[in-house]
């Protein structure tokens, strides 16, 4: 089965990657998403799965990596129970954070939902756009 690819925005004042890499194999959940786009994208991932860690409002940038580690569930701070969550681990920081205007540069990256949707906090990445910014990252 192949693996998708995601984007997951955070302010890293509310929740940042140093705070992701504390909280170790288990993880945590990534919950408080109420947004009908942004929790259908949710659902739509799969164990295994890997999304960019992705520093919103202060830095803007793209600053590492996690995996997917429990598929969507009714999210536990919801009280309407509409919205879902996901778990996810620690996988990875980026040797170089990959800032949205480098992003913006890349004209292999125009139709990026990260441009063209600014305000989405989660966001499906397409194959050929994960290795590039991986690539800009200097993770390959």
């Amino acid at each position: 089965m192949a693996r998708s690819y995601f984007l997951l925005k955070s302010e890293p004042g509310v929740w940042s990657i140093d705070q992701q890499i504390k909280a170790g194999r288990m993880g945590t959940d990534w919950d408080g998403v109420k947004n009908y786009q942004a929790s259908n994208n949710l659902r739509k991932m799969k164990n295994g799965d890997l999304c960019f860690f992705y520093h919103s409002n202060i830095g803007k940038e793209i600053v590492g990596i996690v995996e997917v580690i429990k598929t969507a569930f009714t999210d536990p701070t919801d009280k309407t129970k509409k919205f879902v969550a996901v778990k996810v681990r620690f996988k990875t920081k980026l040797k170089s954070p990959v800032s949205l205007e480098k992003i913006k540069k890349n004209k292999d990256l125009k139709n990026l939902p990260l441009i063209r949707q600014s305000r989405l906090s989660v966001m499906p990445i397409d194959t050929k756009s994960w290795k590039i910014i991986l690539k800009m990252g200097s993770i390959v």
